[in-house]
Parts: C-alpha cells; structure tokens; sequence
C-alpha cells in the first residue's frame, strides 16, 4: 500500500499547543516532513515554533528520532523524526456482507498483522461484533502494544450523530444498535464508524500523491453504493449520512419492489442480488444467499449467454445513473469496484462509454473512469486515514503514558462520538 495523504488541520494566527503539535504530527505521519527543517518548510511556521512543537511531541510520546539526515553543506545533520510506533495500533475492521477484513497498523502507516473472517450479518449485531472484538483481541495478544482506535466499515447507511446504522436491509437488529459503544467497550479504545464505501473512496482518494476530486466510488455487488470525495479530500457524507445512496435512484419502465419499500429502484435491476434472483426466479426484494450469488458471478465468468444478456441490460441502466451523477458532482474520477465489476470485464468500458455519450462534453473533459488502484485494500486505506487523523487530532493526542487507562477522558470521549 503506498504512504497515504493525512490532512492537516487549518492553522491559524494564533496557534495553541495542541494545534501545534497535531500539524506537525500529521505532517510526520503523510511523509510531507522527516525533520525540523523539512517541517519548517512544508508548514510555514518559524524554528523556534517547530522546536516547541517538536518537544512537547517527544514528550507525550508521539514521535521518536531515528538517525541523522545527511547534510548537504557544512551544517549539523538534522535529527530523523518518525512517529512512534509505541504510541499505539490503529484497528480497521472492512466489511462486506458476509466476511470482514481485519488490519492492524501502527501510526507510521506500516501494516502489522491481518486476518481475514467470515461473519452473517443476518446473525445479529452481537454475534457479529463479537466475532470481529474476538479477531481483533486474537492479533493484539502477540503485540506488544495497544490499540489507540478501531475504524469499523459497514455495508450499511451510518448515523454518524449516534454512532449507530440506519435501517439496513438484511440486517435485523442492527438498526440503531449502539456499534461505537460496544466496540469501545470491548476494545477499550476510541472507535469511528464508517460505511464501506465512503471508506473505499476514501482510501484511494488519500492514495493519490497528486489527488484532484472530486472522486467517486461506485461499489457495485450485493447492493449498489457510492463514496464521494470532495475536492479537498474530504468526505461527503451529507446531512444525514446518506449521501451517495444510488441505488434508490428510480428507473423508468421497471416496477419492481425494492427492500426500502419503493419500486423500480436501481438495486432492483442492476445489483448482484437482483441479477442473481433473476437467474434463480426469485421473487423481488427477498434475500439472495451467498452460495446463489457465487454461482452467478461463476456463470458470468464462464461466460453463460443468459447471464451476460442479463449483465449487458443492468450496465447500461448503472451508466444512465452515473452519467447523470456527472451532471450533478462534476467528478475528476470515478473508481468502479464491488463484486460485479471485478468479474465483468465488460462493465467499466460500457459506463465509460455511456457516460461519455450522456454527459456534457464540459462535465467530462477532465474525467477518467478507473478501476480501483488499491484493489481490495481501499477500505483498508480509508479506514487508516480516518484512524491517524482522529488520532492526531489536536483535541485527542494523548499525554505520554500510555499503559494507564485513563477512564477519566473515556465517557468525554464516547460522548463526542456520539
């Protein structure tokens, strides 16, 4: 995975201590700066302001040096600052529908450990959280420091108000269940909730060493989704965390009932679980299982006609949807991924190709239409993103002793999550 951009925060005419501190680590921790004078330059601020900053970071922790740089004149050799990987691991559980993807990374952004588990929402909240505290308790055992933060992806519509999930389909028992709080607890550390994929947008966002957006992620599989990335890397969430819910976009001449209780929804034609019960026969908006839609996407594979018919039609409807989200967002790139555009090789070439005769010529001049540069690690990424910067944020860095629970901070912590 390549080093990912960490935002700063906004510095301004008076800067306090934590503000300060926080710039500089996250400066640290996006690659942008290695010593004191490299972080003199990339942020603008006087030395004598880089020294302070510097100091109280070495003292809470934070950062450690790491031999010399060389010197290019006659001058002393900088100091190599790096952040400590002592300070913590940043946990990111990304999840699909019926598995999750464990990482454990420390806050230089160097992978640790993973491990890869099977989980069914279907199964409920606790069953599925537990599995995936248990996952993580199993990793953290052999290392040899604690988790700061767990970052939790769910293929779900996230209130970030609460730190819960929004009527999900298939999913019974997990509207507003208290995620952020049970894994919190469980964990004993800060935790942020995210769908997967505004984590997938943002992590191949944030991969870009020269990132111009806004960027979208178009997650075609078992339901249909997007990610939106602003222009200034941020994510676009909306106000009720619902942004980029194309799959209830209606399609004229379809009528079928949706899981969301409208009719003629996108999801319904062009999702891998439409297309797999319109193989299977079944009725609309009942669940599909996971053995039917392996079978679907072998058939696509294998090249079955009656699939592929089925494949080319829903193609051109995602096409017509996202070429009018051209119209709307005016994206500089749009990433296309999830299950069904990773095995039909024909998707991306027909949504370019319909996008580019739908859209105006001034919406498209500037827009690629890519698959995924990090392949199955851009919810990964985007979750590590997220992890680092809650985690060097100037109101959460923390002071040196680590081993202490500080239970004090705990309850201000959850309160501001939720």
């Amino acid at each position: 995975m390549p080093s990912l951009r960490i935002a700063a925060p906004a510095l301004s005419a008076r800067i306090d201590e934590d503000l300060l501190a926080s710039t500089l680590a996250r400066l640290l921790a996006s690659g942008a700066a290695a010593s004191k004078p490299e972080l003199v330059r990339t942020s603008g601020l006087a030395r004598s302001t880089v020294d302070a900053g510097v100091r109280e970071l070495l003292h809470r922790g934070v950062v450690r040096t790491q031999g010399y740089q060389q010197s290019g004149g006659r001058g002393r050799a900088a100091a190599v600052l790096e952040l400590d990987p002592s300070y913590g691991y940043v946990l990111v559980a990304d999840c699909g529908r019926h598995w999750s993807n464990l990482k454990v990374f420390d806050i230089r952004q160097h992978a640790v450990a993973e491990a890869h588990i099977q989980i069914e929402f279907s199964n409920g909240p606790d069953v599925v959280l537990e599995a995936i505290v248990a996952g993580f308790r199993e990793i953290l055992s052999d290392l040899p420091h604690r988790a700061v933060i767990a970052v939790i992806g769910l293929p779900a519509p996230v209130d970030h108000r609460d730190g819960s999930i929004v009527r999900p389909p298939f999913m019974p028992g997990w509207d507003r269940f208290p995620v952020i709080q049970y894994v919190s607890e469980a964990l004993r550390c800060d935790v942020i909730l995210e769908n997967d994929v505004n984590l997938r947008a943002l992590g191949e966002a944030r991969a870009s060493s020269e990132f111009s957006g806004p960027l979208l992620y178009v997650k075609v599989g078992t339901g249909i989704g997007v990610g939106i990335v602003t222009s200034d890397g941020v994510l676009m969430r909306g106000a009720d965390g619902s942004s980029g819910e194309i799959a209830h976009l209606k399609v004229t001449g379809h009528d079928d009932i949706c899981v969301c209780g409208s009719h003629g929804c996108l999801e319904t034609i062009a999702s891998v679980g439409a297309l797999t019960r319109s193989m299977t026969g079944a009725a609309p908006a009942t669940p599909t299982t996971r053995d039917e839609r392996d079978l679907f996407l072998r058939r696509l594979a294998e090249g079955d006609p009656e699939v592929r018919a089925s494949v080319r039609r829903a193609d051109q409807h995602l096409g017509e949807a996202i070429a009018n989200l051209v119209h709307v967002i005016n994206p500089h790139r749009i990433v296309l991924g999830g299950s069904l555009a990773d095995a039909d090789e024909e998707l991306l070439a027909t949504v370019r190709s319909i996008v580019y005769q739908q859209a105006l010529p001034i919406s498209t001049r500037e827009l690629t239409l890519v698959r995924p540069a990090l392949g199955f690690d851009s919810g990964a990424a985007g979750g590590l993103v997220l992890g680092i910067e809650r985690v060097l944020a100037p109101d959460r860095l923390m002071v040196a002793d680590r081993d202490v629970e500080r239970t004090e901070d705990r309850p201000r912590s959850l309160e501001r999550e939720r």
